[in-house]
């Protein structure tokens, strides 16, 4: 149930760090090295288990009438920030936001204490696990509130049957199973563990259901905004510029959830490619961005791109500034919105051609503005290695994310293409975007080669020794114009990410000393191409997995190997390959499951809320509009313009 990320830049807790040191140095026990420990897995469940019955006891007395709190809770709700929608909806999507907020806060400090003090005794032994867990369990609960709160009523066209009298809404039956896939990932992290090791990086398949269940609940969260906001009618819709923020914020949240996908890179220690960091940028900037330009109107991807900073730049300073943990770097996204904008301006009323164009826009433009911004920004800049491939994969994820944009935006507006279209280019979407992905998975480890490390002490006694080094590579064309020559050391109470600096062909030097001392694991890593290897330079004793320390010699040489053996250290070597190919088939088929189900929520209240044309004169230029209140076709002129 421990999240064990890798990837980070910066500081750390000094409490927190002389706490794991004191007891280590008192001799106390390894740290688990696979699955945690059976107390605290029994303390977790036991907890888990009667939060849920707690909640399943509070909605049996709400449906039965007898506990009023959740009906009371609704109606304020209702008449506050949700106004211009029900209860059931105004209620539990700002309790889904906070919790999202929360898990976002949770999982970037667990991040960061784990890139600077490595694995924790366990799950409850990490505060940054408590946040998490609050925040997934909020979005689960979020869910549950939206379900059971409608009562002696149908909340709307759209929604599922459950009882002979008793309908929830689709977006809220969407919330729960998002929140309760991500859940999910946190026992099945701990098999996980149990039968491979620990997976220390954010792309591990447990991981990324973690991550994919909270950030894919702002879906859900958009359909239930739009069927709350649909039951209400046209007397009792909010004022227009509360439902243009409602919407931007959710654009916003959709943009935070999809980029957590990058933290990797965020934090400058990522484990695969480089060209991955521009994908996913333009993934999550052409979905949400395109999103919430067709939904909320003119200025939505701006704005969105503005709460994305709000929040996503307030985590980096709050873990980083307040906390004193790791700095992680905030992609900008304010050119990529400029581009939906400008195509916005012609291609408005044609949506999936407007998700096509400004993908392509934000894998070229846009890729040339984070080029130049991650200069300074990212801890690893892109390079001209990753030129001509990152913009290729820039503009398949753009493309792949606007069209998904649109046809979400399309669905929410209840005018979504004739299903064997949407279906076709929805599938084409996720294709292209497993192929692009896969693409970036493809790498090769440098065969024969050596790099000879001549190390030169700054600070010479063992507890607390670090050096300057000159690293030689042999053959000397070993690395020809790298994405990335870099000393790492972390998981020794800090973070070490050095870019070396190329003397000649062939040899390169660092910039500052690396620690070589105590719990650090210190390497040279290597990205050139298409190739991903590393050099250990010191690693330290490690009784729970049976490694011993490495040291580091004032001068030796060694192979270039896979990374995989060197930062994963963690992982079981004995596992039959079937068996890891198995599992990651059933993590797999969940997040099949949970993405198709939302594509069906969207598609069902397109057809089960659909758009009409608008009484004769309610529109500002001819635009087809929704539903025909007068507040729909004005929104939808809006939105056209």
């Amino acid at each position: 149930m421990v999240l064990e990320h890798v990837t980070g830049t910066g500081a750390r807790i000094g409490g927190a760090g002389a706490g794991i040191a004191a007891r280590l140095a008192a001799g106390a026990p390894a740290r688990p090295a696979g699955g945690a420990a059976l107390d605290q897995i029994l303390i977790a469940s036991g907890a888990a288990g009667v939060l849920t019955a707690a909640l399943l006891v509070l909605g049996w007395g709400h449906r039965s009438g007898r506990v009023t709190v959740l009906a009371r809770a609704a109606d304020v709700a209702a008449r506050g920030p949700g106004r211009g929608t029900p209860g059931w909806a105004a209620l539990p999507i700002p309790v889904a936001m906070v919790s999202l907020m929360v898990a976002l806060l949770g999982m970037y400090w667990d991040i960061s204490l784990h890139i600077s003090h490595g694995r924790d005794e366990g799950p409850l032994a990490n505060i940054a696990h408590y946040p998490i867990l609050i925040g997934l369990f909020g979005i689960f609960t979020s869910g549950v509130l939206a379900v059971v709160l409608p009562k002696g009523e149908r909340p709307g066209a759209a929604s599922v049957r459950i009882t002979r009298d008793w309908h929830a809404p689709v977006g809220g039956v969407l919330l729960a199973g998002a929140g309760f896939y991500a859940l999910l990932g946190f026992p099945l992290d701990d098999v996980w563990h149990r039968i491979f090791g620990q997976d220390v990086t954010l792309w591990g398949p447990t991981h990324l259901m973690l991550i994919g269940g909270a950030g894919l609940s702002l879906v859900a969260m958009m359909v239930l905004e739009r069927e709350g906001r649909r039951a209400c009618g046209a007397a009792g819709q909010p004022p227009g510029w509360l439902r243009y923020a409602r919407r931007c914020m959710h654009g916003g949240g959709l943009l935070i959830g999809l980029s957590v996908f990058q933290a990797e890179y965020d934090f400058g220690v990522p484990q695969f490619r480089l060209v991955h960091q521009p994908l996913l940028i333009a993934l999550a900037a052409g979905c949400a961005l395109v999103a919430a330009r067709l939904w909320a109107g003119r200025g939505g991807a701006v704005f969105a791109v503005v709460f994305y900073m709000a929040v996503r730049g307030g985590v980096s300073l709050l873990v980083g500034g307040v906390i004193g943990e790791l700095w992680a770097a905030v992609p900008l996204y304010f050119a990529e919105a400029v581009c939906v904008e400008v195509a916005a301006l012609v291609l408005a009323r044609r949506p999936l051609a407007l998700g096509a164009v400004s993908g392509v826009l934000i894998g070229t433009a846009g890729f040339g503005a984070e080029y130049a911004y991650g200069q300074v920004a990212f801890r690893l800049p892109w390079t001209p290695d990753i030129l001509a491939e990152g913009m290729v994969m820039a503009v398949a994820g753009g493309v792949a994310g606007g069209v998904c944009g649109a046809l979400l935006a399309e669905g929410l507006r209840g005018r979504m293409p004739r299903p064997a279209v949407a279906r076709g280019v929805f599938a084409a979407a996720l294709v292209a975007v497993a192929a692009a992905v896969a693409n970036g998975l493809v790498f090769t480890v440098p065969q024969g080669r050596t790099a000879t490390v001549t190390l030169t002490d700054v600070r010479g006694d063992a507890a607390h020794r670090t050096a300057e080094a000159r690293v030689e590579f042999s053959p000397a064309d070993t690395v020809d114009g790298p994405a990335w020559v870099t000393v790492t050391g972390w998981q020794g109470q800090g973070l070490h990410v050095d870019r070396l600096v190329r003397v000649r062909e062939g040899v390169y030097r660092t910039t500052a000393p690396m620690p070589l001392h105590g719990d650090w694991k210190t390497l040279v890593r290597v990205h050139d191409g298409r190739a991903l290897a590393g050099v250990p330079v010191y690693l330290p004793d490690d009784p729970a997995i049976g490694a011993k320390e490495l040291a580091a010699p004032p001068r030796f040489t060694r192979d270039l190997r896979g990374e995989r053996t060197i930062l994963q250290r963690e992982l079981k070597t004995d596992v039959p390959g079937w068996l890891w190919a198995a599992c990651s088939a059933v993590v797999l088929l969940c997040t099949l499951a949970l993405v198709l189900s939302l594509g069906w929520g969207v598609a069902r209240i397109a057809r089960r809320l659909p758009d009409r044309p608008a009484p004769a004169g309610a529109g500002r230029d001819g635009a087809r509009h929704e539903v025909g209140t007068e507040e729909d076709a004005e929104e939808s002129a809006e939105a056209g313009a």
